[in-house]
């Protein structure tokens, strides 16, 4: 198998390219985004690195590409080290320079029952999958932005789930929201979570963040009202749906 067959790309509308991994179990299938600017280009999140990523990304014109975690855990941030500018949220800098088991579940995906569907290569062995370390050049906070030249985004940090930043452009009310907020069940039991931190992150959401697309780290792309929908039903019975 080649990462062209590995990776499945698609054109999810506002200037955005949806990338996923259908061979991956579907718990740990996220979905990681490619935006082309006028002067860079951005890729949100960087799956299981299973498979080398770079190659099927649609690159023009020898542009930097930056990649950005919206949060460090395994499906995430697998081809991260891929990448020669690497962003991510400052306060988990540190974790990212090691990959540590304990900061992204790549313990608990090694033990899955069908951790693939599909062997992405003959002989691949689950037990010898690991992290490689993705130090961070570019330190995110609450309040940054990322500008593509053409395209900028204000960076939110939106804990709860783990420690998570999002990108909200909103000169075109695009959200690329992680897994801060997708169209499934929430998870907030986790020993990164934080539920009172989410239950402000979601009010955020229905008070400030004017979205007309979500684009989750998980699941269908959303509107607006879907995500304040998903928001209040959080805050009413803590599960999101």
């Amino acid at each position: 198998m080649t990462p062209a067959d590995w990776y499945r790309l698609s054109d999810a509308g506002h200037g955005v390219t949806r990338i996923t991994e259908p061979f991956v179990d579907a718990y740990y299938s996220a979905n990681l985004y490619f935006v082309r600017g006028r002067e860079r280009d951005l890729l949100v999140d960087a799956g299981m690195g299973i498979m080398p990523l770079k190659p099927v990304l649609p690159l023009t014109g020898g542009k930097p590409v930056i990649a950005l975690a919206t949060h460090i855990h395994v499906d995430h941030v697998g081809a991260l080290h891929e990448f020669d500018e690497r962003a991510g949220l400052a306060a988990e800098a540190a974790l990212y320079e090691t990959m540590p088991d304990e900061a992204t579940y790549a313990e608990e995906y090694r033990h899955r029952p069908m951790p693939v569907t599909q062997l992405p290569w003959p002989g691949w062995d689950i037990a010898r999958y690991r992290l490689e370390p993705a130090p961070l050049t570019l330190l995110l906070k609450d309040g940054d932005r990322v500008d593509l030249g053409d395209r900028s985004f204000a960076v939110l940090e939106l804990p709860g789930h783990s420690p998570c930043i999002a990108l909200f452009d909103e000169t075109n009310g695009v959200l690329f929201a992680g897994d801060a907020i997708y169209d499934d069940l929430l998870l907030d039991d986790m020993s990164c979570s934080d539920k009172a931190a989410y239950r402000a992150t979601m009010r955020r959401l229905i008070d400030e963040i004017d979205a007309r697309i979500v684009f989750g780290g998980h699941g269908e792309p959303f509107g607006g009202d879907r995500m304040r929908e998903i928001a209040r039903g959080y805050l009413e019975n803590g599960s999101g749906v």
